[in-house]
């Protein structure tokens, strides 16, 4: 029996684009290969690896003028499947009518990786990690206390053709680890979590230890009101809330007047100040620990991307520039509606305050009574308009007093408004990576500093734990 090998990214894309009947087409493939580790109280429980691909084709039907899209994705294809995949693309176009976003596709040629392989990983990627858990776990039940946690390692490979002879690739190395420590009553908890590109970086005792210091802080335990308090926001509670900011930094929403960032009666605030300090919240493919995509990806049209835009350059980008706003996420259609750049989104942010230094320890030690905020969970928006979020403390949030961590204290709800936030901090220290507890799993490439404000407002007492 003959066995015929699979069919590369590549000649899926070449396939599909040779069996297209439409105007236009556009077709991404994502390869994905991972492993990862999982433990619970002081035990490894599970281990694997996994390989995923799925395909995307986008097809254009008509004039530029009145062109519609449609977009029809796979995860199991075979040769025999394809056809029937791009056919259904263009009927989806010619059900969809005429596209809004509507845009001539990229012109281009093939990148020098295109031939390249899909970048793979392997439980080799854990080699130091692995013993170091042992000796974490060791550590744990000699000291009474139960550890969980998973660390993961992806790399994501993405093929993108299109009918003007644009091809692309672009490997995406991503991994984290997140550990959640328990007392053996199951009464104090912390977390701490870290990215990584490739887990070289990550150093278990280190993570260990500092969840050590946190459970140890929670000995005391203290109850406290509702009440506004100078909190001290980690990197990681920063990037809890600059995610969901830089989420809703859509150009056309803004300029539809359904955000923060619309200027009252019409048109968006880019070139308003909303910060006295020095604070710059930008993007970068190419900032070092944080390289990504530096051309767009788009498996659908919204008001933050555009499948017509697939493959156009994207590059480093200042949402807000020295407390001004200087642009938004921007597809070539909102930036004809805008009168702005075209610049797309980036799938990283970091956010740099001038002059700053110093860690998050100096920050408590110019707390004389406050709190110490360390990860934040289910937050939500309440007010588009003033982009209200709250959301609930988890896992840490401790009594500062005299400028040291005095106990524990109750979980509570919040309400805060991150670009409120941007204006009103006290004192920033140096940014530092920062793995949102919230977000990380989707968007784990962010750089922040650590805050202090002023007024947190934590609205009411929660019975989260």
């Amino acid at each position: 029996m003959t066995m015929t090998a699979p069919m590369s990214a590549q000649e899926i894309v070449e396939r599909c684009l040779d069996l297209s009947e439409a105007d236009g087409s556009v077709v991404l493939v994502d390869e994905g290969h991972s492993a990862n580790l999982r433990w619970a109280g002081n035990t490894l429980t599970t281990n694997g690896v996994m390989r995923s691909r799925s395909v995307t084709v986008v097809a254009m039907v008509g004039e530029t003028s009145g062109t519609a899209s449609g977009v029809v994705a796979r995860s199991a294809v075979t040769p025999e499947s394809l056809e029937p995949l791009v056919r259904s693309a263009e009927q989806a176009a010619r059900d969809n009518g005429s596209a809004e976003d509507a845009q001539p596709l990229v012109d281009g040629a093939a990148a020098r990786s295109w031939t390249e392989p899909p970048g793979e990983t392997s439980v080799s990627v854990f080699a130091d990690i692995a013993p170091a858990l042992g000796d974490s776990f060791a550590r744990a039940n000699a000291e009474q206390r139960r550890s969980y946690g998973f660390v993961e390692h992806t790399v994501a490979t993405t093929y993108l053709g299109s009918s003007t002879g644009l091809r692309l690739r672009h490997e995406q190395p991503t991994g984290h680890v997140a550990v959640t420590a328990k007392s053996a009553d199951l009464s104090r908890s912390a977390w701490v979590g870290q990215a990584s590109a490739d887990m070289r970086d990550v150093d278990i005792a280190a993570l260990d230890a500092e969840l050590v210091r946190r459970l140890a802080w929670a000995e005391r335990t203290v109850d406290l009101p509702a009440d506004r308090y100078e909190t001290v926001l980690p990197p990681t509670a920063v990037a809890d809330l600059m995610i969901y900011a830089y989420w809703t930094m859509s150009a056309r929403d803004a300029h539809d007047g359904r955000t923060v960032f619309a200027r009252p009666g019409e048109g968006t605030r880019v070139g308003e100040r909303f910060s006295a300090q020095p604070v710059t919240l930008w993007s970068d493919p190419s900032a070092p620990g944080l390289r990504c995509a530096p051309f767009v990806v788009a498996h659908a049209s919204s008001a933050e991307q555009s499948v017509f835009d697939n493959g156009l350059p994207a590059g480093r980008t200042e949402w807000i520039r020295d407390g001004t706003l200087a642009a938004l996420l921007q597809t070539r259609h909102s930036a004809e509606l805008t009168g702005l750049a075209t610049t797309p989104a980036v799938d990283n942010l970091g956010l740099t305050v001038a002059g700053a230094r110093g860690s998050v320890d100096d920050l408590v030690a110019g707390v004389e009574r406050g709190l110490l905020l360390t990860c934040l969970w289910y937050i939500r928006e309440v007010d588009p308009q003033t982009l209200l979020l709250t959301g609930l403390t988890r896992d840490g949030v401790y009594l500062v007093e005299g400028g040291e961590v005095a106990g524990a204290v109750n979980n509570f709800r919040f309400n805060e408004s991150p670009v409120a936030l941007l204006d009103r901090f006290t004192a920033a220290g140096e940014t530092a990576p920062a793995f949102s507890r919230e977000w990380g799993d989707y968007f784990p490439r962010t750089v922040m500093p650590p805050l202090r404000i002023p007024d947190f407002n934590m609205s009411t007492v929660s019975e989260a734990s």
